[in-house]
């Protein structure tokens, strides 16, 4: 694994000992991120079950101003650490080891809102909405901001729900990518959240 593009181009990452973790290809990540990007301009950006690190990692080396990076695993947690380490973004990202939950109220009474997020919960959880319906009610979200949810690709998430809708869906092999934005439809609400081109669609 690497960091695909952005300031820390090329840069190896570590990989989380053990099979206990399914790391994001770089090929996906580079999917991905062509979909949600592919540069930023600042914002903030969640990685909930971050696993290497790699995905919020990615997004700092293209322009994400700040990384909180969250996992229960002791192991996973070293690695992040060393990643981060690796491509000198220590200093722009947060680390704590908790479960996803306990995570998300723990940074609500912090006040953080978030441009970005990334959610790739182990396949057998399939809690992915209820996780982003929780940050909505916690009002955790920017407008506009974006969801990267991955998942197994046998099983499908609502197309809407809440005031989430899915712009994008891609499989690769047994992963399946689901990219949501937030809308709350309110009549003054800005709209300031990251923008990328040619995602009115949803791709099967």
């Amino acid at each position: 694994m690497r960091v695909v593009s952005g300031s820390a181009k090329g840069r190896p990452l570590k990989a989380v000992p053990g099979m206990g973790t399914r790391p994001t290809t770089d090929k996906v990540k580079e999917a991905i991120f062509s979909m949600i990007g592919p540069y930023f301009d600042g914002g903030t950006v969640l990685d909930l079950f971050a696993g290497t690190g790699g995905l919020a990692i990615e997004a700092l080396s293209r322009g994400m101003e700040r990384a909180v990076l969250v996992d229960m695993d002791p192991k996973s947690i070293e690695t992040i650490r060393a990643n981060l380490k690796a491509t000198k973004m220590e200093g722009q990202a947060e680390v704590y080891r908790n479960d996803a939950v306990r995570a998300l109220k723990a940074l609500e009474k912090r006040g953080l809102v978030l441009d970005a997020v990334f959610l790739d919960p182990p396949y057998r959880m399939k809690n992915g909405d209820e996780l982003m319906l929780l940050m909505q009610d916690k009002h955790m979200l920017r407008q506009g901001a974006v969801i990267v949810l991955e998942h197994e690709s046998g099983y499908e998430y609502p197309a809407e729900f809440g005031s989430f809708t899915c712009i994008r869906h891609a499989v690769y092999g047994e992963t399946a990518v689901s990219i949501y934005r937030y809308e709350e439809h309110t009549a003054d609400s800005p709209d300031d959240g990251p923008r990328a081109g040619g995602q009115d669609e949803r791709n099967e």
